[in-house]
């Protein structure tokens, strides 16, 4: 059986730099009926372990370590025996939420992750934050972008460890040269393609100077 992706909705905060913020994140689950890998982690571990069921979870993968993204990760780790995967360049952030758990192991660019014979390539595309990464899965025509592509832009850069040119230099070198049917699927909010969001590019680039 091809794999597929499920897709749920948790609802919690988000806090950075002294301010909090309600915040309805996507939770991306890859597999088939006997394994799974789950994208973001986020606010909700018992709802995230009841998606996955009775699968085994080889890899829960953080696409960058903002507190929204990560915070269930630990127990859903906790519950399932799954790794929590994450490019160590955001360990900075990930300390702000989990002080005393290290994540236990690193996403590199270029890393291959396999799930339900689905492959997944890491794309390391710093900008949102320093370790932020997206994952390519060809079969599925799929890009799981976390914040870093939303439908209508790039993901925010206004708060600590975010830089704008390096945002967009991550959307143009790893994003826009994907295929464009690609599907675009987010951290927040609808999804979207990768043609539907390349011809935006030169919008965004004056907008944010």
């Amino acid at each position: 059986m091809a794999a597929r992706i499920d897709h749920l909705v948790t609802s919690g905060t988000f806090s950075l730099d002294g301010g909090t913020w309600e915040v309805d994140n996507n939770v991306w689950i890859v597999g088939d009926d006997s394994e799974a890998l789950v994208i973001d982690a986020a606010h909700d571990a018992d709802a995230i372990a009841a998606a996955v069921g009775d699968r085994r979870l080889v890899a829960i993968v953080c696409t960058h370590a903002h507190n929204d993204h990560i915070d269930a990760a630990p127990a859903l780790a906790a519950r399932t025996g799954a790794p929590v995967l994450l490019h160590p360049d955001d360990l900075p952030l990930w300390k702000r939420t989990h002080p005393d758990r290290e994540p236990d192991g690193e996403l590199a660019d270029g890393r291959v992750l396999t799930v339900a014979g689905t492959e997944l390539t890491v794309l390391h595309t710093p900008g949102h934050a320093p370790g932020a990464v997206c994952l390519y899965a060809p079969s599925l025509a799929t890009v799981f972008t976390g914040d870093t592509l939303f439908q209508g832009g790039p993901g925010a850069t206004g708060r600590s460890f975010s830089h704008f040119p390096t945002i967009i230099d991550s959307i143009r070198e790893r994003l826009l040269s994907l295929p464009p049917e690609t599907v675009v699927r987010t951290g927040h909010g609808d999804s979207t393609t990768v043609g539907a969001e390349a011809p935006h590019l030169q919008e965004w680039i004056d907008r944010g100077h």
